[in-house]
């Protein structure tokens, strides 16, 4: 099921109008940009798309309108996990009829299940779609591991097709593509991590930074691909930098900076959210004016 899903998705940002309200438009035309600038799709109403400030109603408007905005060209994945596993299933229900590719579920914050609860909680939420669902597994946010045992059980669910792995540990992942079956992908939760983690036999990446250099990775990725490892560690090195800065704060705050400052309105983010302040807004401008921007800024409006 995950054959079609590509290995550079980006997690794309909710642009958001003066008036705070879902720019559905501007979603769909970056949803075009991104498609012509190498991903393979999106992951829409993630973490860098602000779900937790998202309604029910948004999200499957998102959903809609950025899959009628790509088409066939590229799939969309719809973010339908939170806390609630009732409301995690509902949403990945109804997240099928608005002709999305697939959906990412997060582990659950903020109520911290042992690990047979999360393997509980994702077991309800495959069986409440036919869609393939990628787990998403990010300790820094949720304050709770998956470990690699409970993903290889997931693992053996037929539309549970893979992971993304925010946790930055190569030993779990490494123990995650030993053990689990063969077509299970594991997709890097940070840029930073798509070098060593394909190395060791990732599918790809979900990537924050593919919202401005998407060409450049995907051309890393085939680096890493085609075994030219001195070419892929050049072209890393060479990203680092755009790689680190778009986290110096909480994501999606320097992405969305970044783009606004490339010409590309996608609004502030939503309470609590803010703004960078000067500072660091002078530190993500010092690393954008050395980057090459793929983004085809000049198509949008």
């Amino acid at each position: 099921m995950a054959t079609n899903i590509g290995r550079l998705l980006t997690a794309m940002v909710t642009p958001f109008d003066e008036r705070g309200e879902v720019d559905f438009l501007q979603a769909g035309q970056l949803a075009q940009a991104l498609i012509a600038s190498g991903s393979d799709g999106i992951v829409v109403a993630g973490t860098t798309g602000e779900s937790p400030t998202l309604s029910v109603d948004e999200k499957l408007e998102l959903f809609r309108t950025t899959k009628t905005a790509i088409g066939d060209t590229g799939v969309v994945i719809a973010g339908v996990g939170n806390y609630s596993t009732r409301e995690s299933s509902e949403l990945a229900r109804s997240a099928e009829t608005t002709g999305v590719d697939g959906v990412m579920a997060v582990v659950p914050y903020y109520n911290k299940p042992p690990q047979e609860g999360l393997f509980q909680h994702f077991k309800a939420i495959a069986a409440s779609t036919h869609l393939p669902v990628i787990l998403y597994n990010v300790p820094s946010r949720t304050s709770l591991n998956m470990t690699n045992d409970t993903t290889i059980r997931l693992s053996a669910i037929d539309n549970i097709v893979g992971v993304k792995e925010a946790g930055s540990d190569l030993d779990q992942i490494s123990r995650i593509l030993d053990k689990a079956p063969d077509g299970f992908k594991v997709w890097s939760g940070n840029d930073n991590e798509t070098l060593p983690i394909m190395a060791v036999g990732g599918f790809g990446i979900v990537s924050v930074a593919a919202h401005l250099a998407g060409i450049q990775i995907k051309g890393l990725i085939e680096s890493i691909l085609s075994g030219n490892m001195d070419e892929a560690k050049n072209k890393h090195l060479r990203l680092h930098p755009l790689f680190k800065v778009l986290f110096v704060v909480s994501n999606p705050i320097p992405v969305k900076y970044s783009l606004n400052k490339i010409g590309f309105s996608v609004g502030s983010p939503r309470l609590p959210l803010i703004p960078p302040d000067s500072q660091t807004a002078q530190t993500i401008d010092s690393v954008l004016a050395e980057t090459t921007i793929d983004l085809p800024v000049n198509l949008l409006v």
